[in-house]
């Protein structure tokens, strides 16, 4: 898992080693600050009571610079940190997606949205705390506390022995005590956040049947009861990071009581003098703060480690489609052709047996079914999101599989009965079928779609923000602007799965009307689950329980 979350970091090592490097270096300045303050002036007072000269200037010159250094290294440690973590949040989305996305639908079927929502969010942004708050402050401490132990063993090696001791007792054992009690813990916040996060999105989605079947204040208790168990945990991980904080602070102060009843009778000899010894009570106390975040760091072991495993189980999770190895490059246009198909879901029973089925280039086919007859599956099967579990597809006399599927999709266009609309403006929703479309290209296809005396209306125009998924416009808008947005993406094969369902009779036709100048030129095929009033049908075939009946000429 360490090895896999590094190849992903390791574009952003430059930026990682730096935030690094400025924090060991404010923790450094922070720490020679309080103990050259503290030589400074027991040494003045000491040159006082003597009668003594002393050279103030040099000290004070290094205060100075340590002072700036501290501050400097502060701001730059910031800025140079949360840069870095941005930038890998980017990354780790991305990375994310791109696993994710050749999954869809088949391999991801088995997920809720809302659980995948949580992954892309919640799980992701724990892994930030992989290099902010795990990585780095134990680098930053292995590093400072052989250091201080180095510094320390140049006036006395008992010293540096016991204060090595109290160091590695604050920042090795108490962390993993820490760990150890709160793993557990860490591991059921993950688990809890991500099944509450689960339950508010199925929530909000089936509201409206949830009160219906008056069931909405039994998911309030089950949501109240998981709100619950989660806070309890995180009490108990507050809990422990709280002793552990008190503990530290404990063991700071015994480390220097010790050093002051080993160091005060190093006083009588030479070995110690009075500055040297309150530059070091100083530097014990303040070199703890290397090992103060390591408690915290360690408690994140659990959670984070657990976030991490369940988006690489999702990311390894083999897709459903395999790609060729040397894919061929599809024809301009073709027949398409079914040839004994069958697909199974793994339900138990084959949601199409043995199809036979005839595309003509340029034809129009209906295919009409009912509910669970098997129309969903041909198209699941055309847009190779599943491959056939038997027999094969042809287009142009070559195998579907033989082609890249990005490449195929890319010669396919979908009009669904579910329409998909970012949350964005209208030119960002039409612009996903062609990115580098014009302005005239833009309103030629609304023309066609028979929607541009909507969007001339809109305050905005094509920058109208049409609300999250498109809640601003009306079913059939939505399905309009999904058909302009279909005219903008040219390919030979046309699917038009249920495209009226839902609408009023008037709505439908008007649809259908704007549909004529999409199937101009291309293979169509429209499902349906009852006959529509359109023209040039040049078959009309029927699903009944994933068989094909004999086709029926129009």
């Amino acid at each position: 898992m360490i090895r896999r979350l590094y190849r992903i970091y390791r574009p952003h090592l430059g930026w990682l080693l730096l935030g690094t490097l400025l924090a060991l270096i404010t923790l450094l300045a922070n720490v020679g600050l309080l103990a050259l303050s503290g030589w400074f002036i027991t040494s003045m007072a000491v040159a006082g009571v003597a009668g003594a000269s002393i050279n103030y200037f040099t000290p004070a010159a290094i205060i100075r610079g340590l002072a700036m250094a501290r501050t400097a290294g502060r701001y730059g440690e910031r800025v140079i940190t949360h840069e870095a973590t941005f930038r890998l949040i980017a990354d780790l989305r991305v990375w994310f997606y791109r696993g994710v996305e050749p999954l869809a639908p088949a391999a991801l079927s088995r997920y809720r949205s809302g659980e995948l929502l949580n992954h892309l969010q919640k799980d992701i942004d724990r892994l930030d705390a992989v290099y902010l708050r795990i990585a780095m402050p134990i680098l930053v401490a292995l590093i400072s506390i052989l250091l201080f132990t180095l510094f320390v063993a140049s006036y006395d090696p008992y010293l540096a022995m016991l204060h090595l001791g109290f160091l590695l007792t604050a920042g090795l054992f108490l962390p993993l005590w820490v760990d150890r009690l709160a793993r557990r813990s860490g591991r059921e916040q993950v688990r809890l956040t991500g099944e509450l996060r689960t339950r508010a999105v199925d929530t909000i989605q089936g509201m409206a049947e949830l009160v219906a079947c008056e069931a909405d204040q039994r998911q309030a208790s089950l949501f109240q009861r998981g709100n619950s168990d989660l806070l309890r945990q995180q009490d108990r991980v507050h809990s422990i990071q709280s002793l552990a904080e008190s503990a530290q602070g404990l063991l700071a102060h015994l480390a220097l009581w010790c050093i002051l009843l080993i160091g005060i009778p190093l006083l009588r000899g030479t070995l110690l003098s009075p500055p040297d010894l309150a530059m070091l009570a100083l530097f014990t106390l303040a070199s703890f703060e290397a090992v103060v975040p390591l408690p915290a760091a360690l408690g994140l072991l659990g959670e984070t480690g657990e976030a991490a495993r369940r988006l690489f189980r999702i990311v390894d999770t083999p897709p459903a489609v395999s790609e060729p190895a040397h894919p061929r490059l599809p024809p301009e246009q073709g027949d398409i052709r079914f040839q004994d198909v069958s697909l199974d879901y793994g339900e138990g029973r084959p949601a199409l047996n043995g199809i036979d089925l005839e595309l003509p280039a340029g034809s129009r086919t209906v295919l009409l079914g009912a509910s669970g007859s098997g129309k969903t599956s041909i198209v699941n099967l055309l847009m190779r999101f599943w491959d056939p579990v038997a027999g094969n597809i042809r287009f142009g006399g070559i195998d579907l599989r033989e082609f890249n599927s990005e490449h195929w999709r890319s010669r396919v266009t979908l009009v669904s009965q579910h329409t998909q609309l970012v949350s964005g403006t209208l030119r960002d929703n039409l612009r996903l079928a062609a990115p580098d479309a014009s302005e005239s290209e833009l309103l030629a296809a609304c023309r066609q779609a028979q929607i541009l005396e909507f969007v001339e209306s809109l305050p905005a125009g094509l920058d109208t923000w049409l609300g999250e998924t498109g809640s601003k416009v009306s079913g059939g808008q939505a399905r309009r602007i999904a058909i302009a947005r279909a005219l903008l993406k040219p390919g030979p094969l046309l699917l038009l799965d249920e495209p009226s369902e839902g609408l009023d009779r008037h709505t439908e036709q008007q649809l259908l009307s704007s549909l004529e100048p999409l199937m101009a030129g291309r293979t169509v095929l429209l499902i349906t689950h009852r006959p529509l009033p359109l023209s040039g049908i040049d078959q009309t075939l029927t699903l009944e329980q994933g068989r094909l009946l004999t086709a029926q000429a129009s």
